[in-house]
């Protein structure tokens, strides 16, 4: 019985170091999963309002992978409000929105060719 329980106790302490050792290999993968690892590529969309006033402009846009958002139709701030100006509705754009202190916005900005 006590070889037994030896035998058990041995393998444990084998095994368990190596599981630690094997959750310890990965724990800085995290960081490289999170929302700023995922490269932001630029997303097609639409320009449907302008709101010059309150500083947002709706767009009708395709995925926003690094946000993890489908296709759909939204209302951006925009990081420049000077891009207002050069944009009007039905403009075809390419943009990267990025969420900024918890509002959704257009932090890069082209006019699609």
């Amino acid at each position: 019985m006590k070889a037994a329980i030896a035998t058990a106790l041995i393998t444990l302490a084998t095994i368990f170091p190596a599981s630690v050792l094997a959750a310890d290999d990965h724990a800085g993968h995290g960081a490289m999963h999170g929302s700023k690892a995922v490269a932001a590529a630029m997303s097609d969309g639409t320009v449907k309002k302008v709101d010059k006033t309150g500083g947002k402009v709706t767009i009708a846009h395709g995925p926003l992978e690094n946000l993890g958002m489908p296709a759909m139709t939204m209302v951006f701030q925009v990081k420049d409000k000077a891009w207002l100006g050069q944009m009007t509705d039905g403009d075809r754009i390419r943009f990267i929105a990025e969420d900024v202190k918890g509002s959704l916005t257009v932090v890069k900005l082209d006019k699609a060719k």
